[in-house]
């Protein structure tokens, strides 16, 4: 069942998600459920709370890519935790490089091996901290629960080139910081109204 949600919740999102797809899609949420108490993974209760609402989330941002910014092929996930909005903008867009940023190297390897079970290629794991040292030129970064904006936006923005956008899981609070661009969606996990900022990089390295 859970599986067939998936692809349901792809065609409102108007992104094409293959059974093959699916099925890396939950062979990993099933690598998170095995591994969560053990390394402190997830909070989720079921695995279908990391499906539908997790995976789903990915979901979202994957689609908002490939409507919005589908020249892109350098994409990352800042504070990526356990995988989620990572790994699932890889197998959503198979076409572009997914960088996985993460400073707990428990869960790097966690997502190393995750990736290799769930056959998903096109993933690499940095074990930084964004900001710290590491210069990065992505066209598209995502950031879920990191922490304000204000705070983590600008960390944010400078992994970008010119003209790459950063896009910020807001849950249901709406945002406070920058000018960016809000739209709203809901999850099949729940009814709650949920937010996606984008922000754009100019030319001059300021945001938009």
């Amino acid at each position: 069942m859970p599986h067939k949600k998936l692809v349901s919740f792809a065609k409102t999102l108007g992104l094409k998600l293959t059974d093959a797809q699916a099925d890396r899609l939950l062979a990993y949420a099933r690598c998170v459920w095995e591994k969560k108490d053990f390394l402190n993974l997830t909070s989720a209760q079921s695995l279908e709370e990391i499906l539908l609402r997790h995976i789903c989330d990915g979901m979202v941002a994957a689609a908002w890519i490939a409507k919005k910014h589908p020249e892109a092929l350098q994409v990352a996930d800042a504070g990526a935790g356990c995988g989620y909005i990572g790994m699932t903008l890889a197998v959503c867009l198979p076409q572009v490089q997914v960088t996985l940023i993460e400073s707990l190297e428990r869960r790097c390897k966690f997502m190393n091996w995750a990736a290799m079970q769930s056959n998903i290629g096109n993933v690499q794991i940095k074990n930084v901290r964004l900001g710290q040292g590491t210069h990065f030129q992505f066209d598209v970064l995502t950031e879920r629960a990191m922490g304000p904006l204000v705070q983590i936006g600008p960390l944010c923005l400078s992994a970008l080139k010119p003209g790459g956008i950063f896009l910020a899981f807001q849950g249901e609070q709406a945002p406070s910081w920058g000018k960016g661009t809000v739209e709203e969606y809901t999850l099949p996990w729940d009814d709650k109204t949920r937010h996606l900022v984008s922000y754009k990089k100019d030319e001059n390295g300021t945001r938009i």
